[in-house]
């Protein structure tokens, strides 16, 4: 006889003690190693489910504050500031929001340096390695399979700066990245792309270009759009760095 029913038998026959089994030794607790509690007052860690974009440095938190206040921002810093992450990050909280109605992403296809030949594939295959700093800043505020699909569905657009010239971009959210490999009259092209209900921001390093010296012309846009009243020119320094540690030291004596 099994000890099941053999339990069965002795509850039918009446001989069982219940008490046996209302022991609190025979009581199974669930492990507690932590003191965690859902409730903020309860836990100084920031525990959330959704990534809250938060600004790491002032002159972040001055990025932010200029991309929900102006509809065309330059943001000019040394490698590691954000501008990037911050900027697709605040396309995304747009999107998501329903404030635009698609995400252009813009980049030039310039190599770093150094020739690397002719790349198999289609458009889409060749463009994909000067592209792909675009594609890890979205799979970090979406998942890849997020981005596939609104990119399928035209509500993320990824294009060279080639195939930006005659478009008016309306109801849209626009990133112009790595604008220091821009020279002046590409920008002047991309910056006139906005259209009604929109956002652009671009970012670059003046210090950072890998094109001729002189050919760049992200510097002088920078100081001719100062002066304008609807522009935000942020500019960001070694203190507003979020990378290694080592990088500010680098940039300082580079």
């Amino acid at each position: 006889m099994s000890k099941r029913s053999a339990i069965k038998h002795q509850y039918r026959e009446g001989i069982l003690d219940t008490r046996e089994f209302a022991q609190e030794s025979r009581r199974r607790q669930l492990p507690n190693h932590s003191a965690w509690s859902p409730y903020p007052s309860n836990d100084q860690r920031d525990q959330a489910y959704l990534k809250t974009l938060k600004p790491k440095s002032d002159g972040q938190a001055e990025l932010i504050a200029a991309i929900d206040h102006y509809n065309l921002v330059i943001a000019l810093g040394p490698a590691g500031t954000g501008k990037t992450y911050l900027a697709i990050a605040k396309a995304v909280e747009a999107l998501e929001a329903g404030k635009v109605g698609r995400i252009v992403l813009s980049r030039p296809a310039v190599e770093a340096g150094e020739s690397i030949g002719f790349l198999p594939g289609d458009m889409e295959d060749k463009l994909a390695p000067y592209l792909r700093p675009l594609y890890d800043a979205l799979s970090d505020r979406l998942s890849m399979k997020q981005v596939k699909a609104l990119m399928a569905e035209g509500l993320i657009e990824i294009a060279p700066i080639g195939y930006m010239r005659g478009r008016t971009l309306n109801n849209a959210f626009v990133v112009v990245d790595e604008a220091q490999n821009c020279t002046y009259v590409q920008l002047k092209m991309l910056l006139t792309r906005l259209g009604w209900h929109s956002t652009m921001v671009v970012t670059g390093d003046p210090q950072q270009s890998d094109l001729l010296p002189g050919v760049s012309g992200l510097a002088d846009i920078s100081e001719r759009l100062e002066a304008l009243d609807n522009v935000s020119v942020v500019r960001l320094a070694d203190r507003d760095i979020v990378r290694h540690p080592l990088v500010a030291e680098m940039i300082g004596v580079l």
